[in-house]
């Protein structure tokens, strides 16, 4: 009877497992692939879909702005490549790796470069079939787990670098390298027979059968690929891969379809049949972009692709261009041919003093000949001279010009040791076999022992539901305390292992945000001003705090979308909201955390989010993420930097960053980044200081670019005139948030009839030579285009002929003249009221499409009558 059921046990896990729905993951079945942005994703062997996530501190972080030299790190290996220094050589490679000065440290350069190291490790326990982070195993950490888990251990380093000057007395460089404990994976002993191929520059992955060439299956991952790793004898061995060029991946492979199915192939420019035919891989550097920092990375690319020549330094980043790769209209796979079109953007090839890289292949790089490091402790183990693919056995050595190797079709075990770069050849076997003996002789094993010892088994067959070390069976909701989540709805996640999740708090849904131990000053800083500030309601809301053994939760207000999202997804529901209304929701809740001495230092369109609909249906622009966010002081209006430069590249002001500052910086940090904002959403996604690798060193150079407004715009005019204001290099000319939300740009028409309605009456009686008339029309020609009269329609121009006369040089009859015909709106005729249009919309319309400048004209002019209780509504004063 033992015998019978513990069979049909097997079978029923065979079974389960050929159904594929409920079939047990085995550690043995999944590929792990690491990915810059620090997850680990398992997928499946098979067919390459992912079965869980991971989510860690990026592989590479590096800080947001440094002068030169300026430093790329390699996350494959955490190898370092120089660009600029004292002779401005270019981009060179530094002969060791950042775990190797880790390793080396503390140590000093003869150029009085201090080096120190810092080197944690960190075991994750995870539940192998749903990727659940069940504990973190490190020095500062020793929680229990429950033995009989069927858990994972990934262990990981992490490396921490920091370069001090002592000449400068500054910090030159710091770094953190994240890497996984993984020997090379043995591919002679266990007979691999997949071959990995990644994009550089982006996440899209190939796979191989060795054998056959057949393309096993694709993904496309979110972040660039950095590892590939197999589960091998209870611990994570790394897989042999390939990095090559978008260009060149898209080259080897393509899309065949039939009526029957959709097939993909790995197709060589050779086949079988004409095996003589060879495929050219020239090594490369590939420079590429994550976040707010460069990185660079070893990458192989065919003939086609476009690599910039080492030693050529450019002032800009728009090429070299690949036009891309054409099909030819045949059927044969040998008619695939790149097609490339290499344009070098002006520039000049002598160094610059502010260097750019451009995003794409270079050369491989010569060693670095610097004195940096000269006298380098003996005991360091320097790397070789440029890093092969990870896994390869491959090993390129760099010269003045790259060296060519062939790709062949079939290779021996002996051709692949050879320094080229091949197609690996062979595919490991299916694991079912393996996985229906084990089952058979475990049963049999089960059946000895249940035979001989006990007298009766209780069997509970809990095949699909993660393990729980506390409870033995793992929730689909977690409670902790008045807070509830389910960790499988992740909303997204931030720096220091922080996590968002949707859940519930007393009945309302919230997001929650997980906060890890060490990081809990942090976030009792942040409840701290939250409380104090979100019963504004264009601040988000804050709910309930709750603790447990290993992390801290915060429950704050859920919300539906980022402004970044309703600026760049079409398939935003919120996109018919109204962009002003939406920036002068934000500037209120910014203006309130001013008036609290509260400074955002973190202000961008990932931290402006969009509320769910309340019970009228409104939405509202919320200011969140106050991670970074400072309360001075009473009496106090700055801060200081002692603890670094907060903010994201590309949206910090320049006083943070510039060194002559003169001074603390203060709350118009926000006010900066609050105009690049407003011009980020009523441009649709652009910024006034350009693309993303460019824009922190325009924001320090001042080159900013409006192009989005035109000169001959009422709306556009108004607009350019705040933001201009908003983003002044110098902080004191910034307006403050209360000066903002009084801007003409956020006025209804109505208000704007009612102020041109009352700066006529204000004037009327002033005497042309008073202050006020005088300073309305200096300039003014330019305001009414030399004679209004002559820009309106012919109606109003005989309407306004038969009660008195008007000035048409004069901005005050001009003034007088809209005044006196929306008082008399009524009694016009039919024709004038029609090409006036409605009140206010159409009738304020009128006047400022054919005089675009004049409410901002009037406006500034009349700011001298701001203290009168009459201007109150229009001006702070």
């Amino acid at each position: 009877c033992y015998w019978n059921s513990l069979l049909l046990l097997a079978l029923i896990l065979v079974t389960f497992y050929f159904a594929g729905g409920s079939s047990v993951t085995l550690p043995e079945s999944l590929l792990f692939v690491s990915t810059l942005d620090g997850s680990l994703h398992a997928v499946s062997k098979k067919t390459g879909d992912i079965k869980w996530t991971l989510k860690e501190d990026p592989i590479i972080q590096v800080p947001v702005y440094l002068p030169e030299p300026g430093f790329l790190p390699d996350p494959n290996d955490g190898s370092l490549y120089v660009l600029g220094g004292k002779n401005k050589e270019g981009l060179m490679k530094l002969p060791f790796t950042i775990p190797e000065l880790v390793h080396s440290s503390p140590c000093r350069s003869s150029d009085g470069i201090l080096y120190t190291g810092k080197k944690q490790d960190t075991w994750f326990v995870v539940d192998p079939q749903t990727g659940e982070k069940q504990t973190s195993l490190s020095t500062s950490t020793s929680d229990s787990i429950c033995p009989s888990a069927p858990l994972l251990y990934i262990g990981r380093t992490e490396y921490m670098i920091t370069m001090y000057d002592t000449k400068t007395q500054e910090l030159r460089w710091n770094a953190t390298y994240n890497d996984y404990s993984a020997p090379l994976y043995d591919d002679q002993k266990y007979d691999y027979k997949m071959s990995h191929f990644a994009s550089s520059g982006d996440g899209l992955v190939v796979t191989v059968d060795r054998d056959s060439g057949d393309v096993l299956w694709m993904q496309k991952f979110d972040s660039p690929v950095a590892g590939f790793y197999l589960w091998t004898q209870d611990s994570l061995r790394r897989a042999p891969h390939l990095t090559v060029a978008t260009e060149t991946l898209r080259y080897l492979t393509f899309t065949a379809q039939n009526a029957q199915s959709h097939t993909m192939r790995w197709t060589y420019q050779f086949t079988q049949e004409q095996h003589s035919t060879k495929t050219q891989l020239v090594p490369t550097l590939y420079v590429g972009k994550l976040d707010s920092h460069l990185y660079a990375s070893t990458s192989l690319v065919h003939e086609g692709v476009a690599v910039v020549p080492h030693g050529l330094t450019l002032a800009r980043i728009e090429g070299p261009i690949t036009a891309g790769v054409t099909v030819g209209g045949g059927q044969s796979e040998c008619e695939i041919t790149p097609s490339t079109d290499v344009k070098y953007p002006p520039g000049s090839p002598n160094p610059l003093q502010n260097q750019w890289l451009l995003i794409g292949h270079h050369e491989v790089p010569p060693l670095a000949h610097t004195t940096m490091l000269r006298e380098f402790p003996e005991n360091l183990q320097r790397s070789g001279d440029v890093i092969p693919p990870r896994g390869s056995a491959s090993s390129y050595r760099s010269g003045p010009h790259p060296v060519s190797h062939t790709l062949t079709h079939c290779e021996s075990t002996t051709d692949r040791k050879s320094s080229s770069p091949v197609l690996p050849d062979s595919l490991t076997s299916d694991p079912v076999t393996l996985i229906v003996v084990t089952l058979l002789l475990g049963a049999w094993l089960a059946f000895l022992l249940t035979f001989t010892r006990v007298s009766f088994i209780h069997i509970d067959l809990q095949i699909n539901k993660p393990f729980d070390f506390n409870s033995g069976v793992q929730p689909e909701v977690l409670e902790v305390g008045k807070i509830s989540f389910s960790p499988a709805e992740v909303l997204g996640h931030g720096t220091e292992g922080t996590f968002v999740f949707r859940g519930h708090f007393d009945g309302r849904r919230v997001a929650v945000k997980r906060i890890l131990p060490e990081c809990v000053e942090f976030a009792e800083r942040e409840v701290q001003l939250l409380r104090e500030s979100d019963e504004h309601p264009n601040v988000i809301r804050y709910f309930c705090t709750e603790r447990d053994r290993q992390f801290t939760y915060i429950a704050i207000e859920l919300c539906a979308a980022t402004l970044q999202q309703y600026v760049e997804d079409p398939a935003c529901p919120y996109s018919n909201l109204d962009p002003v209304s939406l920036l002068e929701q934000t500037m209120c809740g910014l203006n309130h955390l001013h008036s609290l001495n509260i400074v955002h230092r973190d202000l961008k369109p990932r931290n402006i989010l969009l509320s769910l609909p309340g019970v009228l249906g409104r939405v509202r622009a919320v200011i969140s993420d106050f991670g970074l966010c400072k309360k001075l002081p009473d009496g106090r209006h700055s801060f200081s930097l002692r603890s670094g430069i907060p903010g994201t590249e590309g949206w910090i002001a320049p006083e943070l960053l510039a060194n002559d500052s003169g001074g603390n910086p203060t709350s118009a940090v926000d006010v900066f980044s609050a105009g690049c904002v407003f011009y980020y959403v009523v441009s649709r996604g652009q910024h006034p200081f350009g693309d993303t690798l460019r824009r922190q060193a325009n924001i320090l150079s001042g080159a900013c670019s409006l192009e989005h407004f035109m000169e001959d715009l009422h709306g556009d005019v108004i607009g350019r005139d705040l933001i201009e204001g908003m983003i002044s290099a110098d902080p004191e000319s910034r307006p403050s948030t209360a000066s903002i939300l009084k801007h003409p740009f956020f006025w209804s028409p109505e208000k704007q009839l009612q102020f041109f309605q009352d700066v006529s009456d204000r004037i009327e009686k002033e005497p042309p030579d008073s202050a006020v008339v005088v300073r309305l029309e200096t300039a003014g020609r330019s305001v009414v285009r030399t004679n209004w009269r002559m820009h309106i329609s012919a109606p109003l121009q005989a309407d306004l002929r038969k009660f008195r006369t008007y000035k048409g040089n004069s901005v005050r009859d001009l003034l007088r003249a809209m005044r006196n015909k929306k008082h008399h709106y009524h009694e016009l005729p039919p024709e004038v009221q029609s090409a006036l249009g409605e009140v206010p919309e159409g009738f304020v319309s009128y006047f400022t499409s054919r005089f675009p400048r004049l409410l901002l004209h009037t406006h500034s002019a009349l700011s001298i009558c701001a203290p009168e209780r009459l201007f109150h509504p229009y001006y702070h004063h």
